[in-house]
């Protein structure tokens, strides 16, 4: 465990737990008939440490950051789209951002480490709405190309973690949604996964960006070549540094300091989620703070979500990434906080104990 991470306590208390259950189950339903809603309600519930849960000041970071590894052919874009998206975040025109305007989600665009100066022509000093640039020192190029050294250094490593950290500390809000954008970046994940899942990395590896099936074969290739070359990095922080990418050990310090300050954390696809996976691999009560909005289309995410012994709320085939899965599930937690402040009881509706126990027995 590095020193300068949050030591996660678990904020699971056995008799709140019982009376946020017990006001659950005595809403003016059948007992446990809204599913899995009612699941996400007592987590709500248990993360902010209230029976009357709101989020507020919700706010979407989008992680962004290039990768060396794009020199061997592993995407079917070429590296330029990550800039190129980034300003389209910025503009306004993807999908994260129409879907953060649709929720009244705050959005806010880091660059981690993408090949790209943002600012550029502005005054020294300057800054652009909505983008924070947290480049660490030498990512200017994003990482370097993992099949012939490592991604990063571990001290680079240790900066984007801490440039993650220091980012939730200045955000507002009790909720995070966790977005990212890097081409590349989906080969980044699928290593992680393989080394800390102890999975082949045939199984973890899909199509990102639309690789069609001997492309996918030729990225397999190249990815069990870095893994071989990294044969040591065995600790989380080993693997983040020598396989991971800016954007990803950023997310790892974002959550991780999220979950210490008992903020939701809403994951997005497989990207978010290799970010957790790092997170967990440290500090395996980080799980209790995540929501996970999605099971994406891209192949190794369901793998992922195994290891980790968690269910997501939508399957979708989405595998866009952007953090644009949360915006979609946003709405489901929203219900969730409402129906435990608002929905009445049996008892504060008036019906009958009859009723109630029949209600209760369904």
């Amino acid at each position: 465990m590095h020193p300068n991470l949050p030591q996660l306590a678990d904020i699971r208390s056995p008799a709140f737990t019982q009376a946020l259950q017990h006001k659950i189950d005595f809403k003016t339903k059948p007992l446990g008939s809204l599913g899995r809603l009612e699941a996400l309600a007592l987590q709500l519930g248990e993360i902010l440490g209230t029976e009357t849960p709101l989020l507020t000041d919700p706010q979407m970071v989008v992680f962004a950051g290039d990768h060396g590894l794009t020199a061997r052919g592993i995407s079917a874009f070429p590296s330029d789209v990550s800039w190129q998206m980034v300003e389209n975040f910025l503009a306004g025109g993807a999908a994260v951002s129409v879907f953060s305007r649709l929720n009244k989600l705050a959005l806010t665009v880091v660059d981690c480490g993408v090949k790209h100066d943002f600012l550029a022509g502005l005054p020294a000093g300057a800054q652009r709405p909505g983008l924070l640039v947290r480049k660490v020192q030498g990512a200017e190029n994003g990482t370097a190309d993992s099949s012939e050294q490592p991604a990063m250094s571990p001290v680079q490593c240790q900066q984007a973690m801490q440039n993650g950290m220091d980012i939730v500390k200045g955000l507002p809000g009790n909720a995070l949604l966790l977005g990212e954008m890097g081409i590349g970046n989906t080969s980044a994940a699928s290593l992680l996964l393989a080394r800390l899942a102890g999975l082949d990395i045939e199984v973890c590896t899909g199509a990102g960006t639309g690789l069609d099936a001997p492309a996918v074969q030729r990225k397999t290739a190249v990815l069990r070549e870095v893994l071989a070359f990294h044969p040591d990095a065995k600790t989380p922080l080993e693997a983040l540094a020598a396989l991971g990418g800016f954007e990803i050990a950023t997310m790892v310090g974002a959550l991780l300091q999220a979950a210490a300050e008992r903020r939701v954390v809403v994951v997005d696809g497989f990207i978010a989620t290799s970010a957790v996976l790092v997170a967990h691999a440290l500090q395996p009560l980080v799980l209790q703070r995540c929501v996970f909005a999605h099971r994406s289309g891209e192949r190794g995410h369901e793998f992922m979500l195994q290891h980790l012994g968690v269910q997501a709320l939508l399957d979708m085939g989405l595998r866009l990434g952007e953090g644009s899965g949360a915006a979609l599930a946003w709405p489901l937690l929203q219900a969730a906080c409402a129906m435990l402040r608002e929905m009445a009881s049996f008892e504060s509706a008036g019906v009958s104990e009859k009723a109630q126990v029949q209600a209760c027995a369904v």
